[in-house]
């Protein structure tokens, strides 16, 4: 697991690059342990600073036409394509996560791709009628100033999200990131703001403190948060005693169901990569697979070839698509749901070892588990690392009673050469998405959110723009 014959910037040239902070808190490579930089330490007034200059930002960026924001967006858009291998490689050391693959250079190009696809949104206003009782249209107004949680899995991206449809409707942005992870999103921050006015989106990379002062925040009206289910509870009640809005896109177990009439060949790679994109760190990855006994040998023994071939290693190998889990507390989580899955019996196809406790990095190997319960941990609980439970079924309203029987539901799948089939089964599967021969395949175009406690409120297309914006009707 090293990165041979590899040339890339330093980690100090990296930092120079992007006017990173020079002393604080350490940041780490999650593959190598080495030191990548040093998170800024802001405070609760740091934050209260940077609303205050977010709001006045705000009045003149809203002022602006929707036409003019958006020209802007694009030249934003531009300047991240400019710099984008010094920032994958950034985000490579910083999140672990390899080059090449759905990984860093992915991650970066989608938050260029985003931007312009939001962008590209036509918003005007809506007639609600017109007859000769007179007419109503629907417009939609700037809510002021959005605080943003992100995550740590995908750091940029998932800001992105955030910043894109704020952007566009004519708010200013605050961003917490994730304390794993703060650098990828400074510099990100840093790229857009050389062509955004200044003030318009803020990074203030603080603790839980900061974070807590964050929701309850009185000059913040709105919070948008990508997170888990317990810190998703935590924000919406605290944001009832200023009575802002919330969007919040919680942890998911995504159940994917196989039906008997695919070849398992021709599915196990997007079977694969459903699963293990971004090392399974993902919250809408494929997380349980249910797969009829009529096939459940080929389908597990195509999974394995996939599974042994795929190399993973540091992220700055060219040659790597898989890499280490992002920090300790993850690795120790999917170390305990694989042992559950060893413990209550389960068969172990490959991976499943340790390594030794001197190896440098949090790895932990790709990792497939068949002939396993479906109340075992391992399925119960959402793993998010690279092992992936196979559970067998012999009747298909089974599967979707199992599919079915957790309280979350981000997104779902269904596997079957029959679109009718497929489409029936769908239409039965409680979750915000279900994708028909692929798992996790997001798109601008389309909104996306969850079902149950998988979180409120949906990201993307019109229907996103809407949750960052008010309602405001005109009636004459």
């Amino acid at each position: 697991m090293t990165a041979e014959n590899v040339t890339y910037a330093t980690a100090e040239e990296l930092r120079a690059a992007f006017d990173l902070p020079t002393e604080g808190r350490e940041i780490k490579d999650p593959a190598t342990g080495e030191l990548v930089g040093y998170a800024p330490e802001p405070t609760v007034e740091d934050l209260d600073r940077a609303v205050v200059k977010a709001r006045e930002a705000q009045k003149a960026w809203a002022a602006k036409s929707i036409e003019d924001r958006t020209n802007v967006m694009m030249a934003v858009a531009d300047a991240l394509e400019e710099n984008a291998e010094q920032l994958a490689q950034l985000l490579s050391r910083e999140q672990g996560k390899p080059l090449n693959g759905p990984n860093a250079r992915f991650e970066v190009g989608a938050c260029s791709a985003w931007l312009r696809a939001t962008a590209a949104i036509e918003v005007k206003p809506e007639v609600l009628f017109d007859d000769e009782s007179g007419k109503a249209e629907l417009h939609w107004r700037p809510l002021g100033v959005v605080g943003a949680v992100g995550p740590w899995n995908w750091p940029m991206m998932i800001t992105m999200w955030q910043i894109a449809p704020n952007l566009k409707m004519g708010n200013a942005t605050v961003i917490k990131p994730s304390e794993y992870t703060p650098l990828s999103v400074l510099a990100m921050v840093n790229v857009m703001n050389r062509v955004l006015p200044e003030g318009l989106v803020q990074v203030i990379a603080g603790g839980r403190d900061v974070g807590e002062a964050f929701t309850a925040h009185k000059d913040i009206d709105k919070i948008m948060f990508t997170g888990s289910i317990e810190t998703g509870k935590a924000i919406a009640k605290a944001s009832a005693e200023t009575l802002k809005r919330v969007t919040l896109e919680l942890g998911g177990n995504d159940a994917g169901i196989v039906l008997d009439d695919v070849d398992p060949a021709a599915i196990a790679e997007d079977l694969f990569w459903g699963a293990f994109i971004n090392t399974g760190q993902t919250c809408a990855a494929l997380k349980r697979l249910y797969v009829p006994d009529s096939i459940y040998d080929e389908v597990v023994e195509e999974l394995r070839k996939i599974a042994e071939a795929m190399p993973m290693g540091v992220g700055l190998g060219e040659e790597n698509v898989l890499g280490p889990l992002q920090n300790q507390m993850q690795l120790d989580v999917v170390k305990r749901l694989v042992q559950a899955a060893k413990d209550g019996g389960a068969r172990i196809v490959t991976g499943g070892e340790e390594r030794s406790a001197d190896e440098a990095g949090f790895f932990y190997p790709t990792t497939l588990v068949a002939d396993i319960d479906n109340d075992n941990p391992l399925v119960a609980e959402e793993q998010f690392g690279p092992a992936l439970p196979i559970i067998r079924y012999t009747d298909l309203e089974e599967a979707i009673e199992m599919a079915n029987g957790l309280e979350v539901g981000l997104g779902s799948s269904v596997w079957s050469s029959n679109r009718e089939r497929a489409l029936e089964v769908a239409n039965r599967l409680e979750a915000g998405t279900t994708w028909i021969n692929k798992h996790g395949a997001i798109d601008p175009r389309m909104p996306f959110g969850g079902a149950k406690q998988s979180g409120y409120g949906v990201e993307f297309a019109m229907e996103g723009l809407k949750e960052v914006a008010q309602p405001h009707v005109i009636n004459y």
